[in-house]
C-alpha cells in the first residue's frame, strides 16, 4: 500500500506592512487625508439621505392620496373604457408614471448633489 503524499500549503510572502493613516473611509490607502474632504463627504452623505427620504415621504403621501381616491370616489366605478372600470384601470396602470416620475425626479437630484460635492472638492 502506497501511503498518499502530504499535504503541503504554499504561500505568497506577505509584503512589508506600512502604518495605516486614519482615512475615515473616504480616502483611498496611499492618499493623505484631508479633513475639508471629510467634511464635503459628510455633507454630500447627508444631502443624498434627505434626498432619499424627502422622496419616499412624497412617493408613499402620492401612493396613498391615489389610493383613498380610487377606494373613496365610487363614481369611477361607473366609468368604463374597454369594459374595465376605471378604477381598475387606474389600480393597474396609474402607479407605474408616479414610479417613473420619482425615480427620474431622484436620480437627477441625486446626480446635482454630486456635482455640486465634485466642484467644491475640486475648487480648493
Amino acid at each position: 500500500m502506497t501511503e498518499a503524499p502530504k499535504r503541503v500549503r504554499v504561500t505568497a510572502d506577505l509584503p512589508p506592512r506600512r502604518p495605516a493613516t486614519l482615512t475615515r473611509g473616504i480616502a483611498l490607502p496611499g492618499t493623505p487625508a484631508d479633513e475639508a474632504d471629510a467634511v464635503y463627504a459628510r455633507a454630500l452623505v447627508r444631502s443624498q439621505l434627505r434626498l432619499a427620504l424627502g422622496t419616499i415621504a412624497g412617493f408613499v403621501l402620492v401612493v396613498v392620496a391615489m389610493a383613498l381616491a380610487i377606494a373613496l370616489i365610487p363614481e369611477m366605478d361607473r366609468i368604463v373604457l374597454w369594459d374595465v372600470p376605471l378604477s381598475w384601470l387606474l389600480q393597474a396602470y396609474a402607479f407605474y408614471p408616479v414610479i417613473l416620475v420619482f425615480a427620474v425626479l431622484y436620480a437627477r437630484t441625486a446626480a446635482r448633489n454630486e456635482r455640486r460635492y465634485r466642484a467644491l472638492r475640486d475648487r480648493e
